[in-house]
C-alpha cells in the first residue's frame, strides 16, 4: 500500500520502467537451431516468427519429403526455444511484481 501520492507516481513508474525492460528483452529474443544432419538453419524471433533460413548442399541428399520434415522439425525447435525464453522472462517478470 502507499501513503503518498509521490510513492503512487514512483510505483508507478518503476512498474512501468520494469515493463518496457521485459519488451525489450522479449523483442530481443532471436534463437537459431539447426537441423542434425546441417542441412537447415532455422532462426525465429522471440514471437516464434521465422527471420532467417539458411539450406546447405546436404538438402540434395534429401527426398522432397525428408526435406520438408526437416525444414518443419528445425523451425519448430527454434520455435520451441524461443517461446520458453519468452516464458521464463515473464515468469521472472510476474515473480518480480508479485512481492509489489
Amino acid at each position: 500500500m502507499v501513503d503518498t501520492m509521490d510513492e503512487l507516481i514512483a510505483r508507478v513508474q518503476q512498474q512501468m520502467y520494469r515493463l518496457r525492460d521485459l519488451n525489450d528483452a522479449t523483442t530481443g529474443i532471436l534463437v537459431t537451431e539447426t537441423s542434425e544432419d546441417g542441412s537447415v538453419t532455422a532462426s525465429v524471433d522471440g514471437n516464434g516468427a521465422l527471420v532467417d533460413l539458411s539450406l546447405s548442399g546436404a538438402i540434395a541428399k534429401l527426398s522432397p519429403t525428408d526435406f520438408e520434415k526437416t525444414l518443419i522439425d528445425t523451425a519448430r525447435a527454434a520455435a520451441y526455444r524461443a517461446f520458453a525464453e519468452r516464458a521464463d522472462l515473464v515468469t521472472a517478470y510476474n515473480e518480480e511484481n508479485a512481492g509489489q
